[in-house]
């Protein structure tokens, strides 16, 4: 038995993976954050540093890691990478002038080895607010479409509503599945359900 296959054994006994959340600050990650968990999002302040929260989703234990996105912070965002399954990569919407930053960063964190075939989902937030940019223009704006080493999706929702952010999870949930348990992945979203959530949102595979 090869080691891999042992790994994926492992994995799969303590079906847990592991969801890293990143974004500019004031994207709406840690809202997000809590309306995944079922909890008021009255009152979130920026994350200083990071948060480690779980929740079962699907079968699944998901250990999702929320850390700040202060400018401040982003050069430890390295300190983070470490064995994740799913990066979260959470865009402000409404926030037309720091796309060229969320851009960057972005694709400085797609370089880093130890994130080498981590599932990305692109939540493009703040779809509720008047004049947010559709996740059409958040795909053209972060040069998704160049993405060739990792499967991703990016998908619209809005943290103050909870709207569409269940598709993101649960296609997360069901790409990780699929390359760690040999496509089995029980607990994952059904067919009929992976349609749905395809067609809310827009994916594209390496």
């Amino acid at each position: 038995m090869g080691l891999l296959t042992i790994i994926r054994k492992n994995k799969f006994k303590d079906r847990e993976l592991r969801l890293l959340f990143l974004g500019l600050d004031n994207s709406g990650k840690s809202s997000i954050v809590r309306r995944i968990l079922g909890e008021d999002i009255a009152g979130v302040s920026p994350t200083l540093g990071f948060d480690i929260r779980t929740v079962v989703h699907r079968g699944y234990t998901l250990n999702i890691w929320d850390v700040g996105g202060q400018k401040s912070l982003r050069p430890y965002w390295r300190n983070y990478f470490e064995r994740t399954d799913a990066l979260v990569w959470v865009v402000d919407s409404g926030d037309r002038a720091r796309l060229d930053d969320a851009r960057e960063e972005l694709w400085g964190v797609l370089g880093e080895e130890r994130l080498a075939g981590a599932s990305i989902l692109i939540f493009a937030n703040k779809q509720d607010i008047v004049g947010a940019l559709s996740a059409e223009e958040i795909r053209r704006a972060l040069a998704l479409d160049a993405i060739s080493s990792h499967a991703w999706r990016i998908q619209p929702c809005s943290a103050a509503t909870g709207a569409q952010l269940g598709a993101g999870v649960d296609w997360a949930v069901e790409d990780v599945g699929r390359r760690m348990y040999f496509g089995g992945g029980g607990g994952v979203a059904p067919p009929e359900a992976s349609k749905e959530a395809e067609r809310r949102g827009e994916t594209g595979t390496a």
